[in-house]
């Protein structure tokens, strides 16, 4: 009798993902009141620092550092006041820090690397890019939930960061993650991709959007794909999830049966949308398209989505 879980890849295919190979352990159920405090004054603890949204980076020797000692980070004037602990790595204390140095002040071998450039980035770390994501979530959360949301107060972060506290009516808020649903509608030998007015020039890519309140994955698939593109979806297949800190999602990938084929597209969310056979969607993955369209870099879950189709419809 086969087991149940052999019908699970290996790998699974959101560990091969951007932002997927974070090996911080947060732990925040072992966490103490003064468990940052005690981060701030162990030796051994390695520091992300984070200016105007943009991750710092050693680029000594070609490859990119973004974990700094105490007494490297302090060149970069650390605001000590919005320190958050995301956790451990090899049980060395990581923490997370805003940086009040200007941008244009930062001299080499240092940088900042905004978050897409950590995605695409293919000298720096994966593991590194996933705590990157992490760190670059968490302080957006911070820095964007200062009050209480059901009194107004002003909240205190607690926990290392892992929990802001109201002093006023005791409510308690923890770190939110937004869940994107990102799917590939498929009818025989072709896809549905997209293009928004926001992408690079000549992109599509899979459609997207956020799931409401009350919602299945699968419901959120067929409504999003419909009110985007104006086709109807039937049975919806779960691929991979992608953390996603873009300030603070989750990308969850699938596929989804088109029921139809005439398009309506949505000229407020899309300046395009069509189907592609499976020949023309694979020339854009390979970068040979005749009018030079493409699909989104590795290491996106749009372009893995579109990818695996590729492979499992050779």
């Amino acid at each position: 009798m086969n087991n149940f879980f052999d019908i699970c890849p290996i790998p699974e295919p959101s560990s091969l993902l951007g932002f997927s190979s974070n090996e911080i352990a947060s732990n925040a159920e072992a966490r103490t009141p003064d468990c940052l405090s005690a981060a701030l004054d162990n030796a051994e603890t390695l520091y992300l620092g984070v200016c105007n949204d943009r991750i710092l980076v050693d680029k000594t020797g070609g490859q990119l550092n973004s974990f700094f000692t105490e007494k490297e980070i302090g060149d970069f004037e650390p605001n000590y006041v919005s320190a958050i602990m995301p956790g451990k790595i090899n049980e060395k204390p990581v923490i997370a820090i805003q940086l009040n140095i200007k941008i244009e002040d930062i001299t080499p071998p240092c940088e900042t690397l905004d978050a897409r450039a950590v995605l695409y980035s293919s000298t720096l770390p994966q593991e590194d890019a996933g705590a990157i994501g992490m760190a670059l979530s968490l302080l957006h959360w911070h820095k964007t939930n200062q009050f209480c949301g059901r009194c107004g107060a002003a909240s205190r972060a607690q926990l290392g960061g892992m929990r802001r506290d109201c002093p006023k009516c005791k409510s308690q808020i923890f770190p939110r993650t937004d869940p994107v649903v990102i799917m590939l509608a498929v009818k025989n030998n072709k896809c549905l991709l997209g293009r928004s007015p926001h992408f690079p020039p000549n992109w599509y890519s899979c459609l997207a959007g956020f799931v409401e309140p009350g919602e299945t994955i699968e419901q959120a698939v067929r409504r999003e794909t419909m009110e985007e593109s104006g086709i109807k979806v039937g049975r919806v297949r779960y691929y991979a999830s992608q953390p996603w800190p873009f300030p603070h999602s989750l990308m969850i990938g699938a596929y989804c049966e088109a029921l139809s084929e005439k398009i309506s597209f949505d000229s407020d969310e899309l300046e395009d949308c069509r189907w592609f056979e499976r020949d023309e969607a694979l020339s854009m993955v390979e970068r040979r398209h005749t009018h030079e369209l493409r699909s989104p870099p590795i290491k996106s879950i749009a372009s893995a989505i579109l990818r695996n189709w590729l492979e499992e419809t050779a």
